[in-house]
């Protein structure tokens, strides 16, 4: 039976987040915050499709200083939906931020520490007590603005943007995320501070989950209930970015965690509201399903026999109705059956085999790690996306991030084969695994010059 996790209320603008309220969904703008027009228009978009909070990218004050713009644009239009701010690598400008948005998003992998360099770091037990008092420094004036403008933040961790320093001293682990996280949160709650959301974030859909769960352990531990924001970052598009979504987010909903969500398409973000929105609508159905299948297990198998009124519909409901028991390791097989128009054997074979993938278990395709894009992108992504899908789709196994820029993109493409990374505008680098291997390539030759890598690579 579904029940939700009890969390205290975190009011952002004119919404609350949290305890009995709805939830909440959201998604991310990808035009150049210094485009108002852009700006206006692209989030009319997305709360015209039920977006509740619409988030921007803010690299610096100059964009900061622009959400005043933005938000003033389209109050006086008659949209009141909270706009949220964020921020990498210059805590400066989450203050400025913290003036004009309802809410401000800082990563703590970047907000004090230096930028990942994948360096271990020696610390002594009190040269890291002086790491954490630097970030207390930094944050304690920020708390104070958000205090006297009513502003709300989210403490949102990257997978693959964790510091050198929580990297060196808790490794790529799930303990090393939530600490992150932890080490932020302590600072907050020190300063009564509560109109705080959490987010803990992976394009890996077993570590997402996984840690998730164990910050809400570990918050429970502490007597910290905040809400939290779910999503699987860098899911990439098509079925492939719906589905696993639904398998990362799905997994956690169903278990009564989760009081917002993002389903992150490398798509328009508008695309992104009617796919959340049939999450959290499925929540009873979904919980209902997972109990079933769960009890009906047998020779390491989930039999699914599933109806629904379109092909879309049918894939989000597979997918996170089974997404926590596979991720658990409960069955490592699965069968899908339906009555369902536009299905047919072949299609929910395929349909099981992409929702292993998901949850890492069966691998039977290309997988892509790919951004949703943001203003921060230095390219066109869906163009590039297709190219490099058509040119390697048949490379069953390989794994290929896709990244927008650097925020996320060497950490959260860490597991992956090759990555292509944004590096400046019409700038591209390339990665084997974690290696940058080539830089600053002109974006007209990039995509060719990763597929001569890949194909030199595979001869060798």
């Amino acid at each position: 039976m579904y029940q939700r996790r009890k969390t205290i209320v975190a009011r952002v603008g004119n919404i609350e987040i949290g305890g009995d309220n709805p939830i909440r969904i959201q998604s991310m703008a990808t035009v150049d915050t210094n485009d108002t027009e852009g700006c206006v228009a692209q989030a009319k978009r997305i709360i015209d499709a039920g977006g509740e909070l619409v988030r921007f990218t803010t690299q610096g004050t100059r964009e900061a200083e622009n959400m005043k713009n933005i938000s003033a644009r389209l109050k006086a239009d008659g949209y009141q939906t909270p706009l949220v701010a964020d921020v990498h690598f210059t805590a400066h400008t989450a203050d400025v931020a913290a003036l004009y948005c309802e809410k401000v998003r800082i990563n703590p992998g970047n907000y004090v520490d230096p930028g990942r360099t994948f360096k271990h770091l020696e610390y002594t037990d009190e040269e890291y007590a002086a790491e954490l008092q630097k970030i207390e420094r930094q944050l304690v004036p920020f708390i104070n603005i958000c205090k006297e403008h009513h502003t709300a933040v989210r403490i949102g961790v990257n997978h693959g943007s964790l510091s050198d320093r929580i990297m060196s001293r808790y490794g790529d682990t799930p303990e090393g995320i939530v600490e992150s996280c932890m080490e932020f949160l302590r600072i907050f709650r020190r300063e009564q501070f509560n109109d705080v959301v959490i987010s803990i974030k992976a394009s890996n859909t077993v570590v997402m989950v996984t840690t998730v769960r164990l910050l809400v352990q570990t918050m429970d531990r502490e007597d910290m209930h905040y809400p939290l924001h779910l999503g699987v970052t860098e899911a990439g598009e098509g079925e492939d970015g719906r589905i696993k979504s639904a398998v990362g987010i799905g997994a956690l909903l169903t278990e009564g965690i989760g009081d917002t969500i993002r389903v992150s398409l490398s798509e328009e973000p508008e695309c992104e509201i009617p796919v959340a929105r049939k999450l959290v609508d499925m929540i009873p159905e979904c919980t209902r399903l997972r109990e079933e299948a769960e009890a009906s297990i047998q020779d390491d198998t989930i039999t699914l026999n599933l109806d629904a009124p379109d092909y879309e519909t049918l894939q989000l409901k597979a997918a996170m109705a089974v997404g926590g028991l596979l991720i658990d390791r409960k069955a490592t097989k699965l069968i899908i059956t339906s009555s369902t128009s536009q299905t047919s054997p072949t299609s929910l074979t395929s349909l099981a085999d992409a929702i292993l993938q998901a949850a890492r278990i069966k691998f039977t395709k290309t997988e892509y790690i790919s951004c949703p894009g943001c203003g921060r992108t230095l390219y066109n992504l869906q163009e590039t996306i297709a190219r490099i899908k058509a040119a390697t789709k048949d490379l069953v196994g390989l794994k290929i991030g896709i990244m927008g820029c650097i925020v996320n993109g060497p950490g959260e493409m860490a597991d992956a084969d090759y990555g292509y990374v944004g590096a400046g505008r019409g700038k591209i680098s390339l990665y084997r695994a974690k290696e940058c291997v080539e830089k600053n390539i002109p974006e007209a030759e990039a995509v060719d010059k990763l597929l001569e890598l890949i194909r030199n690579d595979r001869k060798s």
